[in-house]
């Protein structure tokens, strides 16, 4: 119980923090999960909380989707996820957790100094950035933070920013959850208390978390974007 009642704090914990900044759940839950599962089996538990926190997002900030940016980027995404969460098993190593792990720390840091307002992420862009972020986000088991990292390069609000990242986390979820089950069905059975325990915290921390969100000033929303991006990535790097 004591390990439950762990993941239930970290849910809570990373469903608030997505719930300001728009992805969190999978790069704080798999590290703890994996300390008793392994990293790949961790993915796909931490995947069916994810989808929890992700549809009841969804729902609170459902009117305020940017759906030019959910056509173009999300579309990609998705299918980027897809490929990424079939290759996951045999492609996810230390090398390429170090990768982008440092990239990710890179682009927090450019957020931080406003590098990323210079860019914007136009026409075959937005498909590009949107193909390759759900695709290494796929291999690395950390899809949030990569995605928005991609959606940084998009002239968003940070209620559309959110509102955006999880619907296209959404989308993802529906495609890769069945992969995940169908490879790992008899070890996620298995797992019925730890994944409860992960989508309870990650519920009710999405709840509490969300009026915060409202309260955040632009400007104070990109620093905390960019500072968990940077925490992300820190973790993704030494995850092994």
């Amino acid at each position: 119980m004591l390990f439950e009642l762990l993941l239930f704090g970290v849910g809570l914990v990373a469903g608030g923090i997505a719930a300001v900044v728009g992805f969190g759940v999978g790069s704080f839950l798999t590290p703890v999960l994996a300390l008793r599962t392994g990293f790949g089996l961790a993915v796909a538990a931490v995947s069916v909380a994810h989808v929890c926190g992700s549809a009841l997002r969804f729902w609170l900030l459902r009117h305020a989707i940017d759906r030019r940016t959910l056509m173009t980027f999300g579309t990609l995404s998705a299918l980027g996820g897809l490929l990424g969460a079939l290759l996951q098993s045999g492609a996810a190593g230390t090398a390429l957790a170090l990768v982008f792990g440092g990239l990710m720390v890179l682009a927090g840091v450019s957020g931080l100094l406003r590098w990323n307002e210079r860019v914007a992420a136009r026409g075959m862009w937005a498909w590009i950035l949107g193909g390759a972020s759900g695709f290494f986000g796929g291999l690395v088991g950390n899809q949030g933070g990569l995605r928005a990292v991609g959606l940084l390069g998009f002239d968003l609000k940070k209620t559309a920013f959110v509102a955006t990242a999880t619907a296209v986390a959404l989308i993802v979820d529906v495609f890769r959850l069945p992969v995940y089950i169908a490879t790992h069905y008899h070890e996620l059975a298995g797992l019925t208390m730890e994944i409860v325990a992960m989508a309870l915290g990650v519920a009710i921390g999405t709840i509490v978390g969300a009026p915060l969100l409202r309260r955040l000033s632009d400007r104070v929303f990109r620093v905390a974007l960019s500072c968990i991006i940077i925490i992300v990535g820190i973790l993704v790097a030494v995850r092994q």
